[in-house]
């Protein structure tokens, strides 16, 4: 049987911003309802000085609501921001459908998208910090922190139960996901000792870090034209036009007005980001609201504090330019992620990337020492491989990274 998709109101406010960038953050929100399985049946905006602080619209808005709502039969009503607990419970008394504001609907979508179990419990602990604070009783009367008579019944008990269980919750999740969290972390730490280059791909939601990803590594990861279509990252080797392996990861997508409790969650995924020696941010350059995406991802790398990475800026589906594109200045390329020569020429741009981070060695090296040619050939890039019969040893001449292993073994036979 076919899901039946839930039919949806969208609401915005559009305050003192750009016209244009209200109006696609509205666009986002209906592809946001469409990738959460929704049908968008009307949208709603109200242009005002400030949000209301009760119901986030005005009173008539609501009135307007309450009869579109009767009208269309909606079954959701989906607000372009994210609401505070006193407006989700004002808004619900009003109104019959089911109140959603943008952090849930991302929420669903995560919890749709997630695969591994460290994805699964990042989603249900952002989940839970965000409704902790909404769980609604019946009034403050209820409440046990009144105490006394009268302050003791069916319904508070239910509600401090429910509290109570979710603030367990939310402490198993975090123990469970500091446990991963060291495991990643010792798996990095062995990255690092072995010193593989380390490249990560970052960039606004659905600009095509997937298909790049699965095109430069061979890999299969979820691929489709959806937000957030990835959720978990994922690790693949690539190998250089050199036959220098590098170690290239996918990430979540960003997102404008990411909610703060999703920053929090998923802190650790982007820990990856973090350890990375060059961030490939790649960027949809056939969507025309591309710069306001490239502000959002070095925003958000700012408060991660990832902005000291080296990043080549990868302007992707230049197959399906957006007419008004225009690239900033700076360190990039132009390229569609399903072509092949593009994909060559990216990888050559990628492998003189690494070559500025490296230091050129010139060294013979005796043929008794395999171990070591051995090395030369997998960590680092290794321009002339000569055997010299008069002395039985190997002209090696090429680049590798400076904190490499290899660096120190090749200071015995420099010369």
């Amino acid at each position: 049987m076919e899901e039946q998709m839930e039919r949806a109101i969208l609401v915005g406010c559009w305050l003192n911003e750009e016209e244009a960038r209200f109006l696609y953050s509205m666009e986002e929100l209906g592809a946001l309802t469409e990738t959460a399985r929704g049908e968008i049946i009307a949208t709603v905006t109200q242009k005002r000085d400030r949000i209301d602080s009760s119901t986030y619209i005005g009173k008539g808005k609501v009135e307007e609501l309450q009869a579109l709502e009767e009208e269309l039969e909606a079954d959701l009503i989906i607000f372009n921001d994210e609401l505070s607990p006193s407006q989700l419970r004002n808004l619900s008394r009003h109104l019959n459908a089911r109140v959603l504001d943008r952090t849930q609907l991302i929420l669903d979508i995560f919890a749709q998208r997630a695969r591994s179990k460290e994805g699964k419990l990042q989603v249900e602990l952002a989940q839970l910090q965000y409704m902790l604070p909404r769980l609604v009783g019946q009034g403050s009367e209820l409440s046990r922190l009144g105490g006394g008579i009268g302050t003791r019944g069916p319904g508070e008990t239910k509600l401090e139960s429910d509290r109570r269980h979710i603030r367990r919750r939310i402490d198993e999740i975090k123990n469970q996901l500091s446990a991963i969290v060291n495991h990643r972390e010792r798996y990095r730490e062995r990255r690092k000792r072995n010193k593989a280059f380390q490249i990560a791909l970052v960039g606004y939601t659905n600009a095509g870090k997937s298909t790049l990803f699965n095109r430069l590594s061979s890999a299969d990861s979820y691929e489709e034209n959806q937000l957030f279509a990835t959720l978990d990252p994922m690790s693949r080797k690539m190998i250089l036009p050199s036959g220098y392996s590098a170690i290239l990861t996918d990430t979540v997508g960003f997102i404008q007005d990411l909610p703060t409790t999703l920053i929090a969650a998923f802190r650790s995924t982007l820990e990856e980001v973090k350890e990375a020696d060059l961030l490939l941010h790649v960027v949809d350059s056939s969507n025309p609201d591309y710069a306001n995406h490239e502000k959002t991802v070095h925003k958000l790398l700012d408060n991660l504090e990832m902005n000291q990475i080296p990043q080549l800026t990868v302007y992707n589906k230049v197959d399906e330019q957006h007419p008004d594109f225009w690239p900033a200045a700076g360190n990039k390329i132009v390229i569609s992620a399903l072509d092949k020569s593009d994909r060559e020429k990216l990888k050559h741009r990628i492998e003189e990337q690494v070559l500025e981070q490296m230091k050129a060695y010139n060294v013979l090296v005796p043929s008794t020492e395999g171990k070591l040619l051995a090395a030369l050939k997998n960590d680092t890039i290794l321009r002339e491989l000569v055997f010299q019969e008069e002395n039985q040893t190997y002209r090696c001449k090429g680049y590798a990274l400076e904190d490499h292993p290899v660096v120190g073994e090749l200071a015995k036979f420099d010369r």
